[in-house]
């Protein structure tokens, strides 16, 4: 069975480190985010996913396009993949755990083997722009 997960994921960097989630009994780390709701644009599912997961309000006007990227799905069936829709943004509010989150991390290159597929591709992405230590 092939298919996509359409996802939207929350680059946000600080000191070349880049922030990370990890979910309730997982030990892969990814980009904060999620799928959309049906109507939804990319800045919309980012707002709503943001704040469920880390309490925090994304502030609209600072949404930027960083770039789409695709991988296997974690988890799923082989041939679905995942296309990472990302965003950079600011935020107000306090940066906490929330929902399903257990754990939020500040990860560099050297974490690379502790996040999901597509998560790779886009640290290698960071990387080459020197964004991330």
């Amino acid at each position: 069975m092939t298919g996509h997960i359409d996802k939207i994921a929350w680059i946000y960097i600080v000191d070349g480190k880049v922030l990370g989630a990890r979910s309730k009994g997982k030990d892969t780390y990814y980009f904060p985010g999620g799928k959309r709701e049906p109507g939804e644009s990319d800045a919309q599912t980012l707002i709503r996913e943001i704040e469920e997961e880390l309490s925090v309000q994304i502030i609209p006007e600072t949404i930027a396009e960083f770039g789409s990227f695709e991988a296997p799905a974690h988890g799923k069936a082989e041939g679905v993949l995942v296309r990472m829709t990302c965003l950079t943004a600011e935020y107000t509010g306090e940066l906490q755990p929330a929902s399903e989150i257990e754990e939020l991390a500040w990860l560099t290159y050297a974490d690379i083997d502790r996040v999901s597929a597509v998560s790779v591709i886009i640290m290698d992405k960071l990387r080459e722009l020197e964004l991330l230590s």
